[in-house]
């Protein structure tokens, strides 16, 4: 091995606090006892792709250490030696992440889940699965199709992790529907730094026995606790689906329709704005041909999208045609329907609307999420302060369940760090938050500092103290470095 940097290390099992000075080498020696030699890189082994997720604007760091673990129990021990050897430990899925809460410290570990990716069980009768944290949605749904069910939480990116889902309580588009992670975990197998493996929920849909601590994980960003194995709920497999365009020619038309369609009693498992330009963009990118005249779309202020699915295809037909007269009763300019491979292509380019936004040279994207009638005011205000900062905010969202996806561009990092201040206190002040289904990360957790409830704050950093004594569970995420 190369040589290592010293540092000081203060270990647990010094009482009086003497101080024992470890190199790196012995640290990864340590830790390749746990997992094996070719399970731990160090140096120049260690990947660029293990040093970021897909945040915009947090500059890439090789941790010092990656451990691809196996199992609970591995975990565990990878965990004990970091909280001994004071090491901060990331959790890592498939890094597809926007907030930077999988990218590692310099002088960190990068626990990756990427060997733990097992299906474990389909369960038909209680219409559960239970997977490893490494699972992939696509992998998932593969497993799930074969048994006539379907894990309905979809972020965006079937490339993402169960795990990571859970990390961030990751929603999508299907949330309208069937809810966000929050919704869709019964149970976890979880393990604290202290090395501890607990469990928490399980098969069932109702606990009233203590504090739900499954909900509790849940979102926290791998700052409280480390999910080893987790089981989803699944639903019956509709295979009968269309989806309905609408192009508005006034933006508040949209708007006014969405909570019209959700009391119709339709059921739309998605339900999306997407503005012109960003409609624009992910029509050129994508190559997509959705027959709207040109006429029609050079009007457009704003699309809306729905998507309707059913166990029968004359039910499902029905259902289109009464969403096609109620949208045009609402203001559409004119109703497409889109079935099979084009309404396919279409959901799948929204889905990308972030790497759209990337291409197009973002300077970030955000996910602020407010009630869902205040999306109209709230965008408004949105592009008004990102003009007045000489940028932009365009984009597209999850109507309904009021999540605003926008792309801002503005290249003067102290204008737009004023500027998402602004865009988020405007959020906040109308009852929102700063994230929907992102996180906060890195990225965001200063804002989440300066303008959340103090008191929030500190209970927060105490339910952190009792999880995590050590401090070693991704420091700077949720909690800005040096505040924690």
């Amino acid at each position: 091995m190369a040589a290592y940097r010293r540092y000081v290390l203060r270990c647990g099992n010094h009482s009086n606090g003497a101080e024992e000075k470890l190199s790196m080498g012995d640290v990864a020696a340590r830790l390749a006892e746990i997992v094996g030699d070719k399970n731990l890189l160090t140096g120049e082994a260690i990947s660029e792709d293990y040093a970021h997720d897909e945040a915009l604007n947090a500059e890439p760091q090789r941790p010092a250490y990656v451990a691809k673990p196996a199992t609970a129990e591995e975990v565990a021990e990878l965990l004990k030696a970091a909280t001994e050897h004071n090491v901060p430990v990331t959790a890592r899925g498939s890094g597809s992440g926007l907030s930077g809460a999988a990218r590692p410290r310099e002088d960190g570990l990068l626990i990756s889940f990427e060997r733990m990716n097992q299906v474990l069980e389909v369960d038909t009768g209680n219409h559960v699965a239970v997977v490893q944290p490494g699972v992939t949605l696509a992998e998932l749904d593969v497993k799930t199709a074969e048994a006539g069910l379907s894990y309905t939480v979809y972020p965006g990116e079937l490339s993402a992790s169960v795990g990571g889902n859970v990390g961030t309580n990751a929603g999508g588009m299907r949330a309208v529907k069937y809810g966000v992670t929050r919704n869709n975990v019964l149970g976890l197998q979880a393990v604290l730094p202290t090395g501890e493996i607990l469990r928490t929920g399980g098969k069932t849909s109702k606990i009233s026995t203590g504090y739900d601590l499954t909900q509790l994980i849940i979102g926290s960003e791998g700052t409280l606790a480390l999910a080893t194995e987790i089981t989803v709920k699944l639903h019956p497999r509709l295979t009968h689906g269309a989806t309905v365009l609408a192009p508005f020619g006034d933006f508040g038309q949209v708007m006014a329709a969405v909570p019209a369609i959700v009391s119709s009693g339709l059921g739309p498992h998605i339900l999306e704005y997407i503005d012109n330009m960003t409609m624009a963009a992910i029509v050129y990118n994508e190559k997509l041909e959705l027959g709207v005249p040109d006429k029609i779309r050079d009007t457009s202020e704003a699309y809306l999208v729905v998507a309707l699915e059913n166990r029968e295809n004359g039910r499902l037909h029905e259902d289109i045609e009464t969403v096609g007269e109620l949208l045009g009763e609402l203001g559409a300019t004119d109703v497409y329907v889109l079935e099979g491979p084009a309404a396919r292509k279409l959901i799948e380019a929204r889905e990308k609307a972030f790497w759209t936004a990337k291409a197009a040279g973002a300077d970030d994207v955000i996910d602020v999420v407010v009630p869902r009638t205040a999306m109209p005011p709230f965008i408004t205000k949105a592009r008004e302060l990102a003009m007045a900062a000489g940028g932009g905010a365009i984009g597209c969202g999850h109507a309904g369940d009021g999540n605003v996806h926008l792309a801002i561009f503005c290249k003067d990092a102290d204008k737009r760090k004023q500027l998402l201040t602004d865009i988020f206190a405007d959020a906040m002040e109308r009852g929102g938050a700063i994230s929907g289904e992102h996180g906060l990360g890195r990225t965001k957790a200063s804002y989440h500092q300066a303008l959340e409830d103090p008191a929030k704050i500190e209970l927060m950093r105490r339910i952190k103290q009792s999880f995590d004594p050590a401090g070693i569970l991704n420091p700077g995420v949720l909690f800005p470095e040096g505040t924690a």
